[in-house]
């Protein structure tokens, strides 16, 4: 680590499910470099300007982020860890202001798709797409908007002092999006023992090319948890495939590599890292600021009354 507190790129701006990712991995006391896109993430990394990033890879919503794998393969940093966070929509604006007085909805496009249903009650209200959630929030915030909520994360709600009117208002309950850690290879320390590899590879345009591979895992009793492909550019069919596989003794894992490298080409190991494993100890002080946050709602019912 270059630094005392690490230097973590994000896509977006403080309060962003990014940051929270960031958060939810390296804990809260950490340097968070804000980017406005995911290829100016790894620019900060390859210039120094950041120790680490943090990017979204996949939703269990809207799938994989096809980009980013580009991305991945076109800087090289390896894959050090992954982190699962729920995705928690919530509706917030201005203190004092009413659910009857919102004309219009601000958020990122996804994350208004990922609403339809709650607005599918609320045909009067226009829907503003905008480049980034937690942004929208502090728009509220900055131009005193009182005819306008975002849908964002509590975290953007407590940092931009926005009052939440509606949580929860996501149509499906139980949608993740995994981020994975990346940094540079002179800062990679393994984080423990690997249990999870992140790979990409081709194989020739034959019958059963693919299915080699495959099968070797099986054999290995090594699990592959994802499987993405995408073309290769500029070359008809050409496909690089991009695996996630896990195991649980690194024999498993040495062997399987080692007979798939026979039956691939352009191999590639993106990074050797600790499955994510939700923690579930309990956070005590996290709980206590949602209760006050909860709280300062019911005040706010009560003057209305």
């Amino acid at each position: 680590m270059k630094t005392e507190k690490p230097r973590v790129a994000i896509q977006g701006i403080r309060a962003s499910f990014h940051e929270e990712a960031a958060f939810k991995y390296f804990g809260e006391k950490i340097e968070t470099i804000e980017c406005n896109s995911f290829k100016q993430t790894f620019e900060a990394l390859q210039n120094g300007e950041a120790d680490y990033v943090v990017m979204a890879i996949e939703n269990s919503i809207a799938g994989s982020i096809l980009p980013n794998y580009s991305l991945m393969m076109s800087y090289s940093f390896p894959v050090v860890g992954e982190v699962y966070v729920p995705i928690q929509l919530h509706l917030m604006a201005l203190p004092g202001v009413r659910f009857e007085d919102i004309k219009y909805v601000n958020s990122h496009p996804i994350a208004i798709r990922q609403c339809i249903d709650f607005f599918d009650e609320y045909p009067h209200l226009k829907i503003v797409e905008s480049n980034d959630t937690a942004a929208c929030a502090k728009r509220i915030r900055d131009e005193q908007l009182t005819d306008t909520v975002a849908i964002a994360n509590t975290l953007a709600a407590q940092l931009y002092g926005l009052d939440v009117l509606e949580r929860r208002i996501e149509s499906n309950k139980k949608n993740f999006t995994r981020f994975l850690i990346m940094t540079t290879h002179e800062n990679a320390k393994k984080k423990g023992t690997p249990n999870k590899a992140s790979l990409c590879f081709q194989v020739s345009n034959q019958v059963g090319a693919l299915a080699k591979v495959l099968n070797i895992f099986a054999q290995e009793n090594v699990n592959m948890s994802k499987i993405q492909s995408m073309p290769v550019l500029g070359k008809r069919n050409e496909y690089n495939f991009y695996v996630d596989i896990e195991w649980t003794e690194s024999r498993q894992y040495d062997n399987a590599i080692r007979h798939i490298l026979k039956y691939t080409q352009n191999f590639n190991i993106l990074g050797e890292y600790q499955r994510y494993e939700e923690d579930t100890t309990p956070k005590p002080l996290k709980a206590e600021k949602t209760k006050r946050y909860i709280n300062v709602k019911k005040l706010n019912e009560q003057a209305d009354e």
